[in-house]
């Protein structure tokens, strides 16, 4: 399967499972701090068993179309969305998982890394959502100090619009695979469900989210949050 059609079933998915959410009037706030006027909650393929399946298939096909069998030794799920699809894409695949918090725990072992050692161990760090990549540089930071060699990210979904983003990822090692992006989730037929006045404002901000958000009362650059 290429990646364009790996792209659009998965654009599908997303908007049949209502997770394309646009409001105009009330603009969202992403996790790392952007205002967008478009919320995608890839979460939403977690409930029925037939998209996460699906998405579980695509995330397969697409690992042994690019990485030759026994390049990872185990998946680790990024907190919190990551986990559950790391499980079934590593008992799909045969191999080991584990989890990674966004910080340590502070009690017990205060541990960042869940699940078993990954001390020696090549691991493909998953999560449901991509969008400047900074939760990822965390997450890797995380692994690697447990021992762990991080060089592979696999998310479902991939915003592709914040300057910057994939370099700030390839400094530290990462490389940065999605299954879908937002060029995939406007060609994609179901995206006509989306009204007009929404499309139009949806792609303003694809055009330039750092001004967008900046105007909309989100984060104004990419410099890190303190």
């Amino acid at each position: 399967m290429t990646k364009s059609e790996t792209g659009r079933q998965v654009a599908q998915l997303l908007f049949q499972a209502g997770a394309v959410q646009v409001s105009r009037n009330q603009p969202f706030i992403l996790a790392a701090g952007w205002a967008s006027p478009v919320y995608v909650d890839v979460r939403l393929l977690l409930g029925e068993p037939g998209p996460r399946k699906a998405v579980t298939d695509l995330a397969l096909a697409y690992v042994e179309a690019n990485f030759p069998a026994g390049r990872f030794d185990a998946i680790a799920g990024a907190e919190t969305a990551g986990i559950p699809f790391a499980a079934w894409l590593a008992d799909r695949a045969g191999l080991k998982l584990r989890y990674v918090r966004k910080r340590p725990l502070g009690i017990g072992r205060n541990a960042q890394v869940e699940g078993g050692s990954v001390d020696g161990m090549r691991v493909l760090l998953m999560d449901d959502l991509t969008t400047d990549g900074g939760s990822k540089l965390n997450f890797a930071r995380g692994l690697r100090a447990a021992g762990a060699n991080v060089e592979h990210v696999l998310t479902i979904f991939y915003h592709d619009v914040f300057p910057g983003a994939a370099a700030r990822l390839s400094e530290v090692g990462l490389t940065l695979h999605a299954l879908a992006t937002w060029a995939d989730m406007l060609g994609a037929e179901a995206s006509r469900q989306l009204a007009a006045e929404d499309r139009a404002e949806v792609e303003r901000f694809l055009a330039d989210p750092v001004a967008w958000s900046a105007r909309h009362g989100g984060r104004t650059s990419l410099t890190p949050l303190s």
